[in-house]
């Protein structure tokens, strides 16, 4: 049996402004604690991007 990991990253905007990306990539624990910690930041746009390995998501904006 083949177990197939999914791996996340994020897209956002901080407090001031300005669009972000991860610069690395979460399983989806390790992810929803991200989440949340952005959301407690002020963050706003938080957008959960499933990626490849070794694939991050570009800036937005």
């Amino acid at each position: 049996m083949t177990i197939t990991m999914q791996s996340y990253a994020f897209t956002w905007t901080d407090p001031e402004g300005t669009p972000r990306a991860s610069a690395v990539a979460y399983d989806k624990a390790s992810a929803d604690r991200r989440e949340r910690e952005l959301e407690a930041t002020g963050a706003t746009s938080i957008r959960r991007v499933p990626v490849a390995p070794g694939e991050l998501p570009e800036v937005e904006g």
